[in-house]
């Protein structure tokens, strides 16, 4: 049972984080809990996702916005080691309920359309909760998409600089996790085996790319993160 669950958790995560930019963390990082240790379960989402960056970069590279890629990688340096210190000394099960919060709290705001104008200030900030999130529960997304979504970032452009983004973030991530956490070999098998459904889930979700409207994506969008977040926060309240 647990083996069919990874392999779906993996396989559908690819094909969001690949079509989106972001779905990979925000819908594997809650089940991976369901199966791993929360060190495990991070640094596996962390290492696939960086491999997918790492894949998807030639593709996406033109859609890059230079100018935002800098400063949230320049926000990122502070929010990094702030989140490692958070991961360290929290409970887990408060971890699980805060990342429920986090991502309902995040829904609202994108169904309300909520707006932001774009500064240098909120480029840094966004980089730095990003980071804070990246070594807290490897899952730099939500504020990213948060901030792109309310200054109508379009989807190419989103997805092109948060790939890139992720490419920093998960690999200074990675090492931090590993120096102050540890690693095991569960971990690394673990993201070995998954890496041909990886594969799988970015050939689909490149066709699901070209094939998908801004309004369906943004739908799509509200739906996966109303349901991670709902299902945490119940996995939370049973228990209690």
């Amino acid at each position: 049972m647990q083996i069919a669950l990874f392999i779906l958790i993996i396989l559908i995560a690819s094909i969001l984080q690949t079509s989106t930019g972001f779905g990979f963390s925000i819908l594997a990082t809650p089940f991976l809990l369901l199966i791993f240790e929360p060190a495990q379960a991070i640094q596996i989402n962390i290492i696939l996702s960086l491999f997918i960056s790492i894949a998807l970069f030639m593709k996406i590279r033109q859609d890059i916005d230079q100018l935002i890629l800098r400063r949230l990688v320049l926000g990122s340096v502070v929010g990094l080691p702030i989140g490692l210190a958070i991961f360290l000394i929290i409970d887990m099960d408060q971890l699980k309920l805060g990342i429920g919060l986090l991502i309902l709290a995040l829904t609202i705001l994108l169904l309300l359309r909520f707006r932001i104008q774009r500064s240098r200030s909120r480029d840094l900030l966004a980089g730095c909760i990003s980071g804070a999130l990246t070594t807290n529960i490897g899952m730099p997304g939500p504020p990213l998409l948060l901030y792109f979504s309310g200054t109508d970032t379009g989807k190419a452009k989103l997805r092109g600089t948060t790939l890139a983004f992720y490419l920093f973030a998960y690999v200074v991530s990675l090492v931090m996790q590993v120096v102050f956490a540890g690693t095991d070999r569960t971990i690394w098998i673990s993201s070995g085996l998954a890496i041909p459904l990886v594969f799988i889930g970015m050939y689909l979700g490149q066709l699901l790319f070209h094939h998908i409207s801004q309004r369906a994506f943004q739908i799509f969008t509200y739906v996966i993160l109303f349901f991670t977040g709902a299902y945490l926060i119940i996995e939370y309240v049973r228990g209690l």
